[in-house]
């Protein structure tokens, strides 16, 4: 992965929760600080965008839903300026659904994205993937 610059918001995400994360090092010494995090119990959830596979479980479906509001939140923190760089670590499942949900301005943040489960890891664990 390529440098991570200071201020860029990191989003370790899994179907279930999201970690947000900064880097509130400089341009060369990654240091992460978690700021927020989503948990798919706190969401109400009102079914995943698109049309779902005929033969999915409930639990797919909540892992579905909570892609799109990880999405919704980051389209919203693009659009209000919230952050200039993004870099998205997802299992593959979940950053395949939350890929096509990202708005334009969203996408032209992304720096970087990792096809990997952190959601539970050590700080230390994810700064050493983003290396």
């Amino acid at each position: 992965m390529q440098n991570v610059p200071a201020g860029t918001l990191v989003v370790v995400a899994d179907g279930k929760k999201a970690r947000m994360l900064r880097n509130v090092g400089d341009d060369n010494e990654l240091t992460l600080r978690q700021h927020d995090m989503m948990n798919a119990e706190d969401i109400p959830l009102q079914g995943p965008s698109g049309v779902a596979p005929h033969q999915q479980t409930p639990q797919e479906n909540d892992e579905r839903t909570f892609a799109k509001h990880v999405a919704q939140r980051l389209n919203e923190g693009a659009l209000k300026q919230e952050y200039d760089r993004l870099v998205l670590i997802a299992d593959p499942g979940t950053l395949g659904e939350i890929r096509p949900q990202l708005h334009k301005e969203t996408q032209d943040r992304l720096i970087g994205e990792i096809a990997k489960t952190l959601t539970n890891a050590p700080l230390e664990d994810i700064q050493r993937a983003l290396h």
